[in-house]
């Protein structure tokens, strides 16, 4: 017959103990894989313009032509939009600057440039469509 020492029953209970352990751990596991799995994707799967939005970037205010109303500035980067934005009247370019940059309301920019809100939109909605125009007839043209 064989000794049995008293300590055995315990080794047992903590090895019942470390495989149930082990055991839930890897459960654990493969169930958070699989909801990743669910809501990620690989990168190589990604479109172009998917990718392009996980990145940026540096953007310098040298690199884009500056108009300036009231205190904010509009920068930007394409010349031949620089041209015809540089071609309208200041009224006008100081209405599409604030309605850019800070994106104020119409009633706020009307106050800062002396018009009311009604008359702001005539002149936004004008030369937003002006401008559109141009620059497409431009694109024809070339």
């Amino acid at each position: 017959m064989k000794h049995v020492s008293e300590d055995y029953g315990q080794r047992c209970r903590f090895d019942a103990f470390c495989k149930a352990v082990i055991r839930n751990g890897a459960r654990t596991y493969l169930r958070d894989m699989s909801r990743r799995q669910k809501h990620e994707i690989r990168f190589s799967s990604l479109s172009q313009t998917e990718t392009d939005k996980l990145c940026k970037s540096d953007e310098y205010p040298r690199d884009s032509i500056v108009f300036t109303a009231c205190g904010y500035f509009l920068y930007i980067k394409n010349e031949e939009l620089a041209e015809e934005f540089d071609r309208l009247p200041e009224l006008e370019q100081q209405i599409l600057i604030l309605h850019c940059v800070p994106a104020f309301s119409d009633g706020e920019i009307g106050r800062f440039v002396g018009l009311s809100r009604s008359a702001v939109q005539r002149h936004r909605t004008k030369y937003l469509k002006e401008l559109r125009k141009r620059l497409e007839r431009d694109e024809n043209n070339a």
